[in-house]
């Protein structure tokens, strides 16, 4: 053990792994590298090898760019973009305005959202030019071209599968 404060202790079960970090990183800056530098900030190319726009297409290419492409060549982007609006609409509405309407569906171009009660679909309705600016800025140009906005459903009157036709019980009201 050492008498000096702060030093390193042989004992000590990170020492080990301190000291072949440091190893790693020397080793890797005698070779040109920045270690902890983002990807390409100040990295030189070792000897013989090639500049990027030359590289092998064998090399892995970052995750991003490969679902972009798969997107892309499979025709899924109509899909992603769909998919971006309903998953983010707490987002482009706002929590409150979320808890009381919800997406229902999404044709083409069409959104269509229920609202809680009546009150919230008035609500929505004079949001909706407001939250189709929002849906163009997150989402991107038209991929939302008209809400449609409905109430609350009202109550089924049918019960069980075997139920008779009519109105139900409002046909004896007059």
């Amino acid at each position: 053990m050492s008498d000096e404060p702060g030093a390193p202790d042989a004992d000590d079960p990170l020492h080990a792994a301190r000291e072949a970090l440091g190893r790693a990183r020397r080793s890797a800056r005698a070779r040109g590298l920045r270690p902890g530098a983002p990807a390409g900030a100040g990295r030189r190319r070792a000897v013989g090898q090639p500049p990027p726009e030359e590289r092998d297409r064998r090399e892995p290419n970052p995750v991003g760019r490969e679902i972009d492409r798969l997107v892309s060549s499979r025709g899924w982007a109509g899909e992603v973009q769909v998919g971006a609006v309903i998953g983010r609409w707490p987002a482009i509405v706002g929590e409150h305005v979320a808890a009381h309407v919800e997406v229902v569906a999404f044709e083409g171009t069409v959104l269509t959202v229920r609202a809680a009660s009546t009150a919230w679909a008035t609500q929505m309705r004079l949001l909706q030019s407001t939250v189709l600016g929002k849906i163009e800025d997150e989402v991107g140009a038209g991929v939302v071209t008209e809400i449609i906005v409905h109430g609350p459903a009202g109550p089924s009157w049918r019960r069980g599968p075997l139920s008779s036709g009519g109105r139900g019980p409002r046909d004896t009201y007059g």
